[in-house]
């Protein structure tokens, strides 16, 4: 088992066969659960990893083939790897929500990721198709423009080149992209939630410090 690249918040380590994910931080019990528990129900209907197990602290998944889309996005990828998040979180907010044990589902209300974007999928490079989304343990019942404005931060936060290539994830996600402000309003909430996590973690610890840059950071584009 060896770690695995573009891993963040907890401890993910592979070995070609299975992936083992120890959840650290804050509520990491409740997050290793909501992951389980959304894998179990979601299989079949998006693309994600089969359960081996789950024990102390740990989910064991399985290994899914494909390349993750930020290194495909810097090698210069960007237009068919954010038409292919476009699809995939189509098909993720349209998800019935009832079953999911996420609560209510109110008028509105769709399935959110919670941390989607090209760090999170796997992609085969020929066909373009994502054969994988992962990390759901932020998931929860909310609004599109979460993971919409989400997967824009995250493009413009560390692959700056390519964000005239936006126009192809929201194109291949259909509809009515979100106005400017609002958008830039929920990449500024969801900076501001992180550093709370990050708070809760380590109080004044380098987290903390790294997302109120980042929401100033975020504050200051136009």
């Amino acid at each position: 088992m060896r770690p695995l690249r573009h891993g963040y918040t907890n401890q993910t380590v592979g070995d070609g066969a299975v992936v083992a994910k120890t959840y650290e931080g804050p509520d990491a019990a409740l997050r290793l659960e909501r992951e389980r528990t959304l894998l179990t129900r979601l299989r079949g209907r998006l693309p994600v990893p089969p359960i081996h197990a789950a024990d102390a602290g740990t989910l064991t998944l399985g290994f899914l083939p494909g390349t993750p889309g930020q290194e495909l996005l810097d090698a210069g990828h960007a237009p068919a790897v954010l038409a292919a998040c476009g699809r995939l979180l189509r098909r993720v907010h349209d998800t019935p929500t009832g079953g999911l044990a996420l609560g209510p589902s109110d008028p509105g209300v769709v399935l959110v990721h919670g941390d989607f974007g090209p760090n999170n999928v796997l992609v085969d490079p020929e066909s373009w198709e994502v054969t994988a989304l992962v990390d759901w343990e932020f998931a929860h019942l909310g609004r599109p423009i979460e993971d919409l404005a989400w997967c824009e931060w995250l493009v413009r936060t560390h692959h700056p080149a390519r964000v005239p290539a936006l126009d192809h994830f929201f194109d291949a996600y259909g509809g009515d992209v979100p106005p400017w402000p609002d958008r830039q309003a929920e990449m500024l909430a969801r900076c501001e939630a992180l550093e709370r996590f990050c708070h809760r973690w380590e109080p004044e610890g380098p987290g903390v410090r790294l997302w109120r840059e980042r929401t100033a950071t975020t504050a200051s584009w136009r």
